[in-house]
C-alpha cells in the first residue's frame, strides 16, 4: 500500500505581485497576485489520502498525519516550479492495531528499515490555465522511480489582513502508481483474478502552501 507525494503541488500562469494586499473571496485562481520565492506546506490544511481495492469487495482507504513540503515558485515562469516533499509512514492511519502493526513489517513499509518517503520533482508540464502535470524520483521501501500526477491550482493571494502566515496558494492533486514497482508486492492478485489488495494504489493530494510577508526596514527617525 502507499502513498507519497508527497506533497503536492504546482503552478499554473502569470505575473509577479501587487504592492498592495490582496483578498481572494472565490476559489477562482488569482495567480497575477502570488509573489515569487519558496513557499511552505501548511500541515493544517493539507491532506494526503491513498486507496486500494481489497478483495474487489471495497477500496480501503487511509491517510498520512506526518508529511511535509516545500514549493519554490516564480510565476512568470510556472513550468520552472520545483516541489520537495518527505512522508512518514509511520504515520499512516490504521483502526486496527494488528492491520497497523503488520503494515509496517516487513511486507509492507519496513519502515524499521526505511523510514522515511521521499520525492524530488523533475519536471512540470502546464496543461491548461491553471492545470499541469507533475513527474519526479520517489524514493519508496529503498527503490527510487519516477512517478507522475495530475495538480489542479486552486488560487491564493498575496497578502489577506486575516491570515499571518501572510501570502497563500493552493493546489489538488490525483495519481497512481503501482506499489509492486518499489518493492511492495505482497497480496498482489494474480492475473484475471481480485483475490488480493490491488498493486494499484490511488492518491489524493489537498494541499495549501504559505510564504511570509517580507518585513519592511524599520524608517530611519529623522
Amino acid at each position: 500500500m502507499f502513498r507519497d507525494v508527497a506533497v503536492g503541488f504546482l503552478v499554473a500562469a502569470a505575473v509577479v505581485a501587487p504592492t498592495g494586499p490582496v483578498w481572494c473571496e472565490s476559489t477562482e485562481a488569482v495567480a497575477g497576485d502570488i509573489p515569487a520565492g519558496e513557499y511552505k506546506l501548511d500541515p493544517s490544511h493539507a491532506t494526503l489520502i491513498f486507496r486500494v481495492n481489497h478483495l474487489g469487495f471495497s477500496h480501503f482507504t487511509s491517510q498520512f498525519r506526518k508529511f511535509d513540503a516545500t514549493l519554490t515558485l516564480d510565476p512568470k515562469h510556472p513550468e520552472r516550479a520545483s516541489v520537495t516533499a518527505t512522508i512518514d509512514p509511520r504515520s499512516i492511519e490504521i483502526v486496527d492495531p494488528k492491520l497497523a502493526v503488520d503494515i509496517q513489517g516487513a511486507q509492507w513499509f519496513d519502515s524499521a528499515k526505511f523510514p522515511l518517503m521521499t520525492f524530488r520533482s523533475t519536471k512540470i508540464e502546464l496543461t491548461g490555465a491553471n492545470s499541469a502535470r507533475i513527474t519526479g524520483d520517489l524514493s519508496l521501501h529503498g527503490i527510487s522511480m519516477p512517478v507522475s500526477w495530475d495538480a489542479t491550482f486552486n488560487g491564493g493571494y498575496a497578502s489577506n489582513p486575516y491570515d499571518i502566515k501572510g501570502s497563500r496558494i493552493g493546489f489538488s492533486a490525483h495519481g497512481t502508481l503501482k506499489r509492486s514497482a518499489f518493492g511492495m508486492g505482497f497480496g498482489v492478485p494474480a492475473p484475471g483474478t481480485t483475490m488480493g489488495v490491488s498493486d494499484d494504489v490511488d492518491f489524493t493530494i489537498e494541499a495549501e502552501f504559505n510564504r511570509p510577508i517580507a518585513k519592511r526596514a524599520p524608517v530611519p527617525q529623522k
